[in-house]
C-alpha cells in the first residue's frame, strides 16, 4: 500500500513539475515575443526608401528645440500663412456642415457645383474659358496634384524637366514614378526663368513632363505672357506635358496682377494649370485645391484618384465655391498686407546693409548671401545668434545655395525685428 501511494505522489510531484515548467515556458515564450517586436525591424519598401529626403524637417527641428530652450524665435523659414480664412468662406462651410447630403461620400470627382464655379473664376479673373466637366480636376491640396502628375504621365527612366531652385515637393512625385530629374536652372541674370535654349535638344527631346512655378517659390520672380508662350512652343516642339503650379497666382506686387499660364494661346493643348486655396484665401489647413486645362491631362489625374479615394467632404467644396464666386476684397487686402510687409522688411534689410532685391509676387523673399559661406552654415548662424530662422537655399536644389529664403509671414514689427536681430551680428557692414 505504501509503495503504491509513493507511487501515486512521485507521479503528482511530476505532474506539478511538468505542469510548472511549462508555465515558466510559456511566459518566456511571451517575454521573447515582447522582445522580437521590440527589436524587429520591418522593412520599408525600395520605393520608400528611394524617396528623397525631407531636407526642412532638420529645420523644423532645429527650430523647435530653441522654442523649447524659451528663445524668441522670430521664425521666417516656413512658408504657413498667418492669416485667418475669411469670414464669409468659413460661414459658409459651417452652413453646409449642417447639411445631411454632406453626410455621405461625395462623388467620386467632386461636386459639379464647385468645378462650375472654378471655370466661372478663371473667366472673371484671366479670361480664359474652362470646360467645367472635362478640363477640371478637384485636389486633395495643390501638393497632391503635384506628385501624383508623374504617376498619371511618365514610366520608370522618363525624363521630368524641374526648376532648380524649385519646390521640392515636384521631386516626391518624380521619385514614386521613378523617373529621372533634369534640372532647368534658374538665375538672377535671367529673372529666374529657365532659359530653354540652354537645355540640350537630347534632353528636350526625352523629357515627357515639365514644372514650372510663378510666382516663383523660392525666387518671388513672375512670368510675362511672353515666357509662356515661349512655353507653349517649346513643350509642343518636344512632346512635353506642362505643369504650372500657380499656388501664388493671387500674389503680385507694384500693380502687376500675376499671368496664368493658361492665358498663353495653346497652353491648353500642352499642358495644366493647378491653383491652391491655401493662399489666395488663407485655406492651407482645408486641403482644398484644383487642376485646370489639358482634358487628357485632367482625365488621367481622376482616374489615378478614383483609385486613391473619393472626393472631399461636400461643406468644403461648397466652401470653396463661396471663395471664388463670393467679394474678393479680402484678396485684395491680403496681397496690399504682404506688399506692406515686404516693403518694410527690404527697407529694414537695406538699413543694416543687406542689399537685397524686393521681390515681384509670392510672400517669399530670396536674398544673397555674403561670399563665403553657404546657405546652411548662414541659417545655423542666424538661428543660433540671432534667433531668427530662414531656409537654406541648398534645399531647393543645387542652384539655391548662395541664397536664404524668408516668409513674408509676421507683422511689420517682427520682420524689422529679425533684421536688426541679423544687423547686430556685423555681417553686413560692408558691401559683398
Amino acid at each position: 500500500m505504501r509503495i503504491v501511494m509513493s507511487f501515486h505522489l512521485e507521479k503528482i510531484l511530476l505532474y506539478i513539475l511538468l505542469f510548472t515548467i511549462y508555465d515558466v515556458a510559456l511566459e518566456f515564450q511571451e517575454f521573447f515575443k515582447k522582445v522580437w517586436a521590440m527589436t524587429m525591424e520591418i522593412p520599408f519598401s525600395e520605393l520608400l526608401e528611394q524617396l528623397p529626403k525631407q531636407f526642412f524637417a532638420s529645420l523644423v527641428a532645429k527650430v523647435g528645440e530653441k522654442i523649447k530652450a524659451g528663445c524668441d524665435v522670430i521664425n521666417l523659414g516656413q512658408g504657413n500663412p498667418d492669416q485667418p480664412t475669411p469670414k464669409h468662406i468659413v460661414e459658409a462651410m459651417q452652413r453646409a456642415a449642417a447639411n445631411p447630403k454632406y453626410h455621405k461620400y461625395s462623388p467620386f470627382q467632386g461636386y459639379f457645383f464647385l468645378k462650375e464655379a472654378i471655370a466661372a473664376f478663371y473667366a472673371r479673373e484671366y479670361g480664359v474659358n474652362i470646360d467645367p466637366d472635362r478640363e477640371v480636376a478637384i485636389l486633395f491640396g495643390g501638393k497632391a496634384g503635384l506628385v501624383e502628375l508623374p504617376l498619371c504621365l511618365v514610366n520608370p527612366g522618363d525624363v521630368v524637366l524641374v526648376p532648380d531652385p524649385g519646390y521640392p515637393d515636384y521631386w516626391s512625385g518624380i521619385a514614386l514614378a521613378r523617373a529621372r530629374m533634369e534640372m532647368m536652372p534658374l538665375s538672377s541674370e535671367n529673372g529666374f526663368l529657365p532659359d530653354y535654349e540652354a537645355i540640350p535638344e537630347s534632353v528636350a527631346d526625352r523629357a515627357k513632363l515639365m514644372f514650372l512655378n510663378y510666382p516663383n517659390n523660392p525666387t518671388g520672380a513672375t512670368a510675362t505672357k511672353e515666357f509662356f508662350a515661349e512655353t507653349v512652343a517649346f513643350a509642343a516642339k518636344h512632346g512635353i506635358a506642362v505643369v504650372h503650379d500657380f499656388a501664388y497666382g493671387a500674389i503680385g506686387f507694384d500693380g502687376r496682377k500675376p499671368v496664368s499660364f493658361l492665358e498663353a494661346d495653346g497652353a491648353k493643348d500642352v499642358g495644366v494649370e493647378i491653383y491652391t486655396f491655401s493662399k489666395t484665401y488663407n485655406m492651407a489647413g482645408w486641403r482644398v485645391a484644383f487642376a485646370v486645362g489639358n482634358e487628357r491631362i485632367i482625365r488621367a489625374l481622376e482616374l489615378l484618384q478614383d483609385h486613391l479615394y473619393v472626393s472631399l467632404f461636400g461643406a468644403i467644396q461648397e466652401a470653396a465655391a463661396a471663395a471664388l464666386l463670393g467679394p474678393q476684397d479680402c484678396v485684395t487686402e491680403l496681397v496690399a498686407l504682404y506688399e506692406a510687409r515686404r516693403n518694410a522688411f527690404i527697407a529694414a534689410l537695406c538699413e543694416i546693409g543687406w542689399e537685397a532685391p524686393a521681390p515681384y509676387g509670392s510672400f517669399f523673399a530670396w536674398l544673397p548671401l555674403p561670399k563665403g559661406i553657404s546657405s546652411a552654415e548662414f541659417a545655423d548662424m542666424l538661428l543660433e545668434r540671432a534667433h531668427v530662422a530662414v531656409a537654406p537655399g541648398i534645399g531647393f536644389g543645387e542652384h539655391g545655395e548662395g541664397y536664404v529664403r524668408v516668409g513674408l509671414l509676421t507683422d511689420e514689427a517682427r520682420l524689422r525685428e529679425a533684421a536688426e536681430r541679423i544687423g547686430r551680428l556685423g555681417l553686413f557692414e560692408k558691401n559683398f
